[in-house]
């Protein structure tokens, strides 16, 4: 005889209340407000950034005259035009050169006064602020000192070498020389505001690497070498990023610097954005103008890549294998707080 085991009822499942129009309202401001918070950083950038890219890109495809505005469609001639344009080339060599001759000696000054500025220095407030100066003052009283400083007749600079013997530098004639002089004007506005940012970075280095290293018998220069530089290299990085951003674009310093014509009698020092301009308002030809823009933009953005992957295998390399000095010093740290 078989008997049945009384198993208990299953009870039904619990009806879920429905949410209110707060709670719907709580859930979506959490989903929501992060994107709406940074909403009006993209809006701006796809107003002023995005878009006259795009539309430059467009502009680049069509015969467009200043005046008279769109013409015909030509598709990519624009391109292969001015990539066969002698004055093209001139101008981009120019802009090279002149970021190589304001770039490297700017870095290492700006190093050096970082590593200065890093000193248990008096007024150190003062000092820091110091070297800020020359970035406050305007690029046009800039261009009218250095003008002044190299010029041709009655320049500081010649008269100084005159006093010993040697011939004037024609600075606005001849191409090295006035690259090097509009070189001088941008190391002297920038070289205080990167210096800044790598004081900046020097200042976030625990002390207590440098104590630990100089108790192992490690000078100045040595833990400056092995330990500042290897715990700045991204902030170096950037700033060498943001310096050949700018050294690429750069355009006021060689157009004060000789107003009367455009990059020179000789375009000795016409860089690409002072082409770029003089396509676009002298010669009126806003389809060239955007396609050299357009080419600048490529250049510039093949130098942040090979930057980029530079960075990150400095980064990863570092992260595998630091230095034997931060070792050691991290080392004795970790000694000295148990």
């Amino acid at each position: 005889m078989t008997t049945t085991l009384n198993r208990p009822a299953k009870q039904p499942a619990a009806i879920k209340p429905k949410p209110t129009f707060k709670q719907r309202l709580n859930v979506f401001d959490v989903k929501a407000s992060p994107y709406l918070y940074i909403a009006p950083f993209f809006i701006l950038f796809a107003l002023v950034g995005l878009f006259p890219l795009v539309y430059t890109f467009v502009v680049s495809l069509f015969d467009w005259h200043l005046l008279k505005g769109q013409g015909d469609f030509v598709g990519l001639q624009n391109f292969a035009e001015v990539l066969q344009d002698r004055f093209f080339w001139n101008s981009l060599f120019n802009t090279m050169s002149i970021f190589l001759l304001s770039a490297i000696p700017q870095l290492a000054v700006a190093l050096f006064l970082a590593a200065v500025l890093d000193q248990n220095l008096r007024a150190k407030t003062f000092w820091r602020m110091s070297v800020l100066l020359p970035y406050i003052v305007t690029p046009v009283a800039v261009a009218m000192i250095f003008t002044n400083m190299f010029g041709e007749q009655y320049g500081l600079i010649n008269n100084v070498l005159g006093n010993f013997g040697l011939d004037p530098v024609m600075w606005k004639n001849e191409t090295l020389p006035s690259h090097i002089a509009i070189a001088t004007m941008v190391n002297w506005r920038w070289t205080g505001y990167n210096a800044l940012i790598l004081l900046a970075a020097m200042q976030a280095v625990p002390r207590d690497l440098y104590e630990s290293a100089a108790l192992d018998g490690a000078g100045a220069l040595r833990r400056f070498f092995s330990i500042t530089l290897p715990s700045i290299r991204p902030t170096m990085v950037f700033v060498v990023i943001t310096s050949t951003i700018g050294g690429l674009q750069i355009f006021t310093e060689p157009r004060l610097f000789d107003p009367a014509s455009a990059g020179g009698s000789q375009r000795q020092f016409q860089t690409t954005v002072l082409y770029l301009w003089e396509m676009a308002f002298q010669r009126q030809n806003f389809g060239k103008a955007s396609t050299i823009a357009w080419l600048l933009f490529l250049i510039i953005v093949l130098f942040g890549v090979i930057n980029y992957l530079i960075s990150r295998r400095i980064a990863t390399a570092d992260a595998a294998k630091p230095s034997r000095s931060i070792r050691r010093a991290r080392e004795r740290a970790e000694r000295t707080t148990r």
